[in-house]
């Protein structure tokens, strides 16, 4: 067996320990009440020890991978994602041996769970690393910005725990309506493992010509029938279905091909659930969450945030300019991914300033922590694959 492979099967394992480790949790809240005085429950220790478990092999994965490639597996889309969730769950053990919060783990792990399958959408082949890539700097780069979003996830998860418990599901208001939005978002993702594997399953494939933003000629392979074209393109492939609108270069319309077409099998399996249950997916959580003391929920929202801004820009601003420089010379270029870092740190500032000088703390601090973590996830979609920039080779 190569590195490469036990790197899968490492993966794989780490998978169902997430998913199993999500029942435990869930059958922890179920025996006890969620507050620190079930510390000993049964339940949630086997549930920690089993996500712990998990974790150990997705570490394994991350380092096997890394030997095996040479450079630490964090330069494509694959690689990332997959390293992100890891460090969600990572942050997730050590918020979780500080509060004792079974809660957490019902939500926080289904997110990695959803992040990892995501990521497993895309390519896994190992390819040579183009010559921006190749630099100490992105590694120290990419993995301290990970790991700073991460724990900013965490926040997230606090906040979404306090709104499900403090938001009135069965009244008409914004803050109900915003809620299922949030988990609608959610469901998205899933479409997005569920349209990639519908195609794959089909076999689908259709190559173009095109010209890029370098005018060049060069050539795509949609995997998902196009619904957008991309600049000046040329059909490749016989009895295809032809784009319906053709985008500038600037887009990516291969990738927003593969976005639309996410969001449509999302939609259709966001409205399955809700005739299925007969009721809002947000309605479906709150009954694990009732016993969750808010106050603690709101604190551990705003100190994890307290906890990941300075990581996050070291990461994603101090180091990154570091990288820039070596990579291309310059410092700051107003790339699509060198905004959206400046947007998601200019966010977690102002949440900081309204948190200490506002006093704002409750719901309010609980939106702002699932906005924020919204605001890394459209970076993370939207920004890497439809917007053309420096980044797109991820």
């Amino acid at each position: 067996m190569s590195l490469i492979d036990l790197s899968g099967y490492l993966l794989y394992v780490a998978f169902f320990c997430y998913l199993f480790g999500t029942f435990l949790f869930g059958g922890a809240i179920k025996e006890k009440n969620d507050t620190a005085a079930s510390r000993a429950d049964k339940y949630g220790k086997l549930a920690i020890t089993v996500t712990i478990i998990g974790f150990v092999a997705q570490l394994g994965y991350f380092i096997t991978r890394w030997i095996y490639t040479g450079h630490a597996p964090v330069s494509n889309m694959f690689e990332f994602t997959t390293a992100f969730g890891m460090f969600i769950i990572l942050s997730f053990i050590v918020i979780f041996f500080m509060y004792k919060v079974s809660a957490l783990g019902v939500v926080a792990l289904p997110i990695a769970l959803l992040i990892i399958a995501y990521a497993s959408m895309f390519p896994t082949e190992v390819s040579p690393l183009v010559p921006s890539l190749q630099s100490h700097w992105l590694t120290i780069h990419v993995i301290t910005a990970a790991i700073g979003q991460s724990i900013f996830g965490i926040s997230a998860v606090a906040g979404l725990i306090y709104l499900l418990k403090n938001v009135n599901m069965n009244e008409r208001s914004k803050e109900s309506f915003w809620l299922e939005t949030v988990m609608f978002c959610c469901v998205l993702i899933v479409g997005f493992v569920a349209a990639t594997v519908t195609f794959n399953v089909m076999d689908y494939e259709a190559k173009y010509e095109y010209v890029d933003t370098l005018d060049k000629v060069s050539t795509s392979t949609y995997l998902m029938p196009p619904i957008f074209g991309m600049n000046e393109y040329v059909e490749l492939t016989e009895d295809r279905m032809t784009p319906l609108v053709e985008l500038p270069a600037l887009i990516d319309a291969r990738k927003l091909t593969t976005v639309v077409w996410s969001i449509l099998f999302g939609t259709v399996i966001y409205i399955l659930i809700r005739l299925i249950f007969r009721r809002k997916v947000a309605t479906m959580f709150q009954p694990l969450v009732k016993r969750v003391n808010s106050t603690l929920m709101d604190e551990i929202a705003y100190r994890t945030v307290l906890i990941a801004f300075p990581i996050f820009t070291l990461g994603a601003l101090i180091f990154a300019m570091i990288w820039a420089q070596k990579a291309w010379g310059r410092f700051w270029g107003w790339d699509p991914k060198e905004v959206w870092a400046l947007v998601t740190w200019l966010f977690y500032a102002a949440f900081l300033h309204l948190r200490l000088s506002k006093g704002w703390e409750g719901k309010k601090t609980a939106w702002l922590t699932v906005i924020g973590f919204l605001i890394i996830l459209f970076n993370l979609v939207v920004v890497n694959l439809v917007i053309a920039g420096l980044h797109s080779y991820a």
